[in-house]
């Protein structure tokens, strides 16, 4: 569903991406993870298309991201990190205006607001303004967004970033139904939301690709703790280039 080839970004003088490949197929989870600035949200943002690469090749769906962008955005459902609402307007309202700009017609946008908002568990705040409700269900309704349209590709920052337990257990639950027929990939500093619900690893540092590989291959070889997987991924990146400074997931 998405294929990525020598991937690679650069501002200016600086390669955020360099040299990336990886593919993704459908009904699996991906964890993508590193430490801030390694390059997890601007890879995102290059298969999401709000950002161009420098060089290197993206397909979605077998649709080139550079030459088909309107017809790759109809196939994903991104939520950035910072998850952008308008905070003045209620959250069926906010749907249904995403819906629209997605060109769905009135029926359904109205068959689709009445799954998302069932799938997402934002019932109990229809009446209220986005700006007032908890950090939780604005994610949610960031992910309601990302899904009005019914995208076979769901690009997740740092979805569970500022939640409580509960409502990231509630996350996880909620990602595993999303799975069948969908190519999710997430962004995570969370090591457990990981190991907890993502059948492949992809591991980051900066800029390029250190490992590709099967969770289930992992904790056969490593175990299957999360602090096991954790100590996995800082003594791989630390094996790269840090020579013992300290490095965070």
């Amino acid at each position: 569903m998405i294929r990525v080839s020598a991937l690679r970004k650069e501002f200016g003088s600086t390669v955020a991406v360099n040299d990336v490949s990886f593919e993704l197929h459908p009904n699996e989870i991906v964890g993508f993870v590193g430490p801030n600035g390694s390059g997890k949200t601007t890879t995102l943002r290059m298969i999401a298309t709000s950002l161009y690469s420098t060089s290197g090749d993206i397909f979605v769906d077998n649709l080139d991201v550079k030459a088909k962008s309107l017809q790759v955005r109809a196939r994903i459902g991104y939520l950035p990190g910072d998850t952008p609402l308008y905070g003045e307007m209620h959250p069926f309202e906010y749907l249904d205006f995403i819906a629209q700009a997605h060109g769905l017609c009135q029926e359904e946008r109205e068959k689709r607001l009445s799954w998302t908002v069932k799938a997402c568990n934002i019932e109990s705040v229809e009446h209220k303004r986005i700006k007032e409700c908890s950090t939780g269900y604005r994610k949610r309704i960031g992910l309601a967004a990302a899904l009005i349209h019914d995208p076979k590709v769901l690009l997740l920052d740092e979805p569970t970033h500022g939640l409580d337990p509960l409502q990231i257990l509630s996350w996880r639950e909620l990602l595993l139904t999303l799975r069948p027929g969908r190519t999710i990939m997430l962004s995570s500093h969370v090591i457990s939301d990981i190991a907890a619900i993502c059948d492949r690893l992809l591991v980051i540092y900066n800029g390029t690709l250190l490992a590709d590989r099967k969770l289930d291959d992992l904790r056969a070889s490593v175990g299957t703790s999360s602090d096991q997987l954790e100590s996995w991924i800082i003594n791989l990146m630390r094996g790269t280039s840090m020579e013992g400074s300290h490095v965070g997931v």
